[in-house]
């Protein structure tokens, strides 16, 4: 009898986590704090990680899991709000979800599909893999802000802006560095 090793696939545990964290995102966008008399949103920080854990999947099981991961992880955000509003009894705010969550699927998409272009024709250099995590950002907050464009107070949302994109390229840093030690794994379904 010859015993041959499988390989356990694990991804959903990554999805749960990913979903997990959209989830925890929505949870705290509500709680903020200040950075040189600009409130910003406790969010911002788990944004990164986002992006990050989306990145792990599509190296490690492939494109189609990571894609799987956002709508499963864009449904649980979904179904997270209609379930809280149904909690407190307050009527569901279809403007409010509909921004964060096609800013969340479109820079989703747009980072995996440049993130799995860099694994599969390059060697994914440091800094390209770092300027992909800042686009994404970028992405995210462009198609946010356009769909909530009636709501932005003028006053010192160029200011937030800038320093919430400060704040996470700097995270982005890290987490790209992270990336590099991770071995491409079994996703080589795409």
């Amino acid at each position: 009898m010859s015993k041959t090793k499988q390989k356990y696939n694990d991804c959903w545990m990554y999805i749960l986590l990913l979903s997990t964290l959209v989830i925890l995102t929505e949870s705290v966008k509500t709680f903020n704090f200040s950075l040189f008399k600009v409130e910003m949103t406790v969010a911002i920080f788990l944004i990164p990680f986002i992006f990050a854990i989306t990145n792990y999947i599509t190296k490690k099981y492939g494109f189609r899991r990571a894609l799987n991961g956002i709508i499963i992880s864009a449904v649980s955000m979904i179904l997270f709000i209609v379930l809280m509003c149904f909690a407190i009894g307050t009527e569901m705010n279809f403007s409010a979800l509909s921004g964060g969550l096609i800013g969340y699927l479109i820079s989703q998409i747009v980072n995996t599909m440049i993130y799995k272009f860099l694994l599969t024709n390059t060697n994914s250099p440091y800094i390209l893999v770092v300027l992909n995590y800042v686009f994404a950002y970028i992405v995210f907050y462009m198609v946010y802000t356009i769909i909530h464009l009636d709501m932005i107070i003028l006053d010192t949302f160029w200011i937030s802006y800038f320093i919430v994109l400060a704040i996470q390229s700097i995270m982005s840093l890290a987490l790209a560095f992270i990336d590099k030690k991770i071995v491409v794994g079994i996703g080589k379904d795409d």
